[in-house]
């Protein structure tokens, strides 16, 4: 898998991928209809690409998912806004690759957050599989943080 930066003219595909990705939540205790904001918006995530935060997951010329993501000035700490994998590729391992794959595009971040629904069992136990911790539940949202002991010296993932 590698994570490229995503160009406005995708969005169209992005969002039809967000929107399967996205629907499957009810499988996983999520109510009908709650879906995170912007998950069905073009225009939301061609200003994302824009702003340089969009990233596509790609296994050789598949799109499979796609990542959103705030790095801070310094690069030392990583948002991860949001990852969604295509609901025809869920339980492939292809969300594990796409999170090493952007802990790896960031090798001078120490840390990574992300937040999940807290009534979302899927996302909850993936997370705290890839060695995050919960640092605060708050308002029905799980805050988990991963701290790296040393940076990376790889800058791309395969």
């Amino acid at each position: 898998m590698d994570i490229i930066k995503a160009e406005e003219k995708q969005a169209e595909q992005i969002v039809e991928m967000s929107i399967r990705a996205f629907e499957t939540d009810v499988d996983v205790g999520g109510a009908k209809g709650a879906f995170p904001p912007e998950y069905d918006s073009v225009e939301w995530h061609k200003q994302m690409a824009r702003e340089g935060h969009l990233y596509l997951a790609m296994v050789e010329k598949d799109l499979v998912g796609a990542a959103i993501v705030f790095p801070d000035e310094t690069g030392k700490s990583v948002y991860i806004g949001r990852i969604f994998i295509d609901s025809i590729y869920h339980r492939k391992g292809y969300g594990i690759r796409l999170m090493e794959c952007i802990e790896k595009a960031f090798p001078c971040a120490a840390a990574f957050n992300l937040d999940t629904p807290s009534w979302n069992k899927r996302t909850n136990t993936f997370y705290k599989r890839l060695g995050y911790r919960i640092v605060k539940v708050e308002d029905g949202f799980v805050f988990y943080q991963k701290r790296k002991s040393e940076p990376d010296t790889i800058l791309n993932c395969t």
